[in-house]
């Protein structure tokens, strides 16, 4: 096999529906846990938090360290973790407390999630491409397809074999990130910024107004993406009373492949179209969809809601990395951990408050659904202000 740098395209495109698989998976049986292992909504609720907690760690961590061990140790060792975590999934459950078992693999693979995260855009930014926003689009189009593929595969598995057989499908979904792991280990790997030129420091990043505003993007992107898709099976069958299977399709298969297609279309035809104009239209509809989510009275219209938030919210996080590319050249690793860092606060924050506000409210998500609602009026809001230039920088038009 020849390993070029489109096998090195390839190679992310495949970690990001790993990425997907360590993301979705776990939450397709929240309600299973509860029901088998008795675990309240609370602990489920912290599952979600310490799954993109600890991905926030290692975005903060990553800065330090990426630059240091290479890229393509880490690529390595981020497809590894994924699969080790999926693995463990369905052995420690069982020979510990059911909670702290299923904890602990979240934990494994969460790790390899947030390296996952941290290397792979920066890596498709440095391959040779002609149009490098519609390449990052693309890129993350990966995660909403990983996402469709988990929902409409594990779903049809359950229907099949039965939701309690879920270990044998976690090992199935451990196989990708194993032989990703392979190609890493030979695909060209093409530098972030050229030998001569040094990458923007923290301190650096950290005192840059720019560098702000588009991590509080970033917090707005994640959250608003994740506290629908974290919740929208067990919202379908627990808060809408539908059936598992039609809750999962209805719910996050929905979201997911609305989300895919946005980035998709974007990836093909958004060099005709202006990125900020494109992200407020998408912050507006998603501000919208969350109204249709948390305040009708019909099922059907809060899951055209759910849809409808991933149609909304697909350009948001690509979008932001690609304003930040533009805005903030010279940003390199560190750029690109910190604002996996304010994504994954997002991604963490966003659905920790849909299940705080849910189980004060009795068990209704829809309170916390609606307050989750407000971040795309932030980033809306964010996407009206300039974003000031890096001194030094002549960034292209977005």
């Amino acid at each position: 096999m020849k390993f070029t740098f489109k096998t090195t395209m390839r190679a992310c495109f495949m970690s990001y529906i790993a990425h997907a698989a360590v993301n979705n998976f776990v939450p397709l049986l929240f309600v299973t846990f509860q029901q088998d292992y008795h675990i309240p909504l609370d602990k489920i609720t912290l599952l979600v938090t310490v799954n993109f907690g600890v991905q926030l760690i290692v975005d903060l961590l990553a800065a330090k360290f990426v630059d240091r061990i290479g890229y393509r140790p880490s690529a390595v060792a981020a497809q590894l973790l994924a699969a080790a975590g999926l693995a463990l999934l369905t052995v420690l459950p069982g020979l510990m407390d059911p909670f702290m078992g299923i904890l602990l693999s979240v934990i494994v693979y969460a790790l390899g999630g947030g390296l996952i995260e941290v290397i792979v855009s920066p890596i498709v930014e440095s391959c040779p491409t002609d149009n490098k926003q519609a390449a990052m689009s693309l890129l993350h189009s990966f995660y909403c397809w990983g996402h469709v593929g988990v929902v409409l595969i594990s779903t049809l598995f359950f229907h099949l074999a039965g939701v309690g057989n879920w270990r044998v499908l976690a090992l199935i979904w451990a196989v990708l990130p194993i032989l990703n792991s392979a190609v890493f280990c030979f695909t060209p790997l093409a530098p972030l910024l050229p030998e001569e030129e040094k990458g923007m420091g923290m301190r650096e990043l950290l005192s840059n107004k720019a560098f702000w505003l588009l991590f509080v993007m970033m917090l707005c992107a994640g959250a608003s993406e994740q506290s629908v898709s974290q919740w929208a099976s067990a919202f379908a069958e627990r808060g809408l009373g539908v059936s598992k299977t039609l809750g999962d399709l209805m719910g996050p298969m929905a979201f997911a492949a609305l989300m895919g297609l946005s980035r998709a279309l974007y990836g093909k035809f958004g060099q005709r179209a202006r990125l900020d104009r494109v992200m407020r239209l998408s912050a507006a509809l998603c501000a919208v969809s969350y109204l249709l989510v948390a305040l009708p009275s019909s099922p059907a219209v809060n899951l055209l809601g759910c849809g409808l938030c991933g149609l909304a919210v697909g350009i948001m996080w690509p979008g932001t990395l690609s304003k930040a590319s533009a805005a903030l050249p010279a940003g390199g690793t560190a750029m690109f951990a910190l604002l996996a860092l304010g994504g994954d606060l997002g991604c963490s924050g966003g659905p920790t408050l849909v299940g705080l506000v849910g189980g004060a409210a009795g068990g209704d998500m829809k309170p916390g659904l609606l307050l989750s609602g407000g971040f795309a009026l932030i980033m809306l809001i964010c996407l009206f202000t300039k974003t000031p230039k890096h001194k030094g920088t002549n960034p292209p038009e977005t």
